[in-house]
């Protein structure tokens, strides 16, 4: 006897959300969040996040996470951790739709973007400049921003958006633009040099107006030891 369901069967989808800092920008540099332009209706060419529909032959929501974006920017062996459901009635014009949202943190120069198959194009925009967006795609954006401003001050994230080697200034600027204030210079480097989770280099900022300043190395497995006895990191 054919097993009958009683419940309507919503649509699953996946959104990507993915933060990059552009050092070569103006103003000390921007954060900026990856776009697509759509090929297809709804909101054919509109911007809109990475994603896409959940297919069968996905193991896990995850999985169709990392394959939406390598099919729609052709970026690959990305870490994305999951943000939030969003399913409010409306939200798609298709019909009801449950979007699960994944963002994650990258150096633009580590990953170079290209349209897929399913997008027009794909590109980096300003959080301050972005476009009108498909679906309700502006308010997954302020979520996970809301997130980012959160987890930055309590986890040491930050440091996965600099270049290798980094200036304290390139650090501060970083956190200012971030949490969208200003910061004491002397606290601020006073409270990162106390963690004991920087490594000073030989080298100096090059190419720069000012006096060169000395670079340093975030040091992943220290930081990892102090966490492991309860070091609480805190900006």
């Amino acid at each position: 006897m054919p097993f009958t369901y009683e419940y309507p069967r919503q649509a699953l989808t996946v959104d990507c959300i993915l933060f990059g800092f552009d050092w070569a920008a103006s103003r000390g540099g921007e954060l900026k969040v990856l776009l697509i332009e759509r090929l297809h209706d709804p909101f054919r060419g509109s911007w809109a996040l990475p994603g896409g529909f959940l297919d069968e032959a996905d193991p896990t929501v995850e999985h169709a996470a990392k394959r939406e974006l390598a099919e729609e920017t052709g970026l690959t062996n990305v870490f994305m951790e999951q943000l939030y459901t969003f399913g409010d009635a409306g939200r798609d014009p298709r019909g009801r739709t449950v979007s699960v949202a994944y963002y994650a943190l990258i150096k633009l120069a580590d990953h170079p973007v290209r349209a897929g198959d399913d997008a027009g194009n794909a590109r980096w925009f300003s959080l301050s400049e972005i476009p009108a967006l498909a679906f309700d795609h502006d308010q997954i954006i302020r979520t996970a921003s809301e997130r980012l401003r959160g987890k930055v001050r309590y986890q040491p994230i930050g440091f996965e958006l600099l270049p290798r080697k980094f200036a304290l200034s390139q650090l501060q600027n970083l956190y200012e633009t971030v949490l969208g204030q200003k910061l004491d210079k002397r606290n601020f480097r006073k409270k990162i040099l106390k963690m004991n989770l920087l490594v000073e280099g030989n080298e100096t900022q090059a190419n720069v107006p000012h006096r060169a300043a000395r670079l340093y190395q975030f040091d992943q497995q220290r930081y990892e030891e102090l966490l492991a006895r309860g070091f609480n990191f805190e900006v």
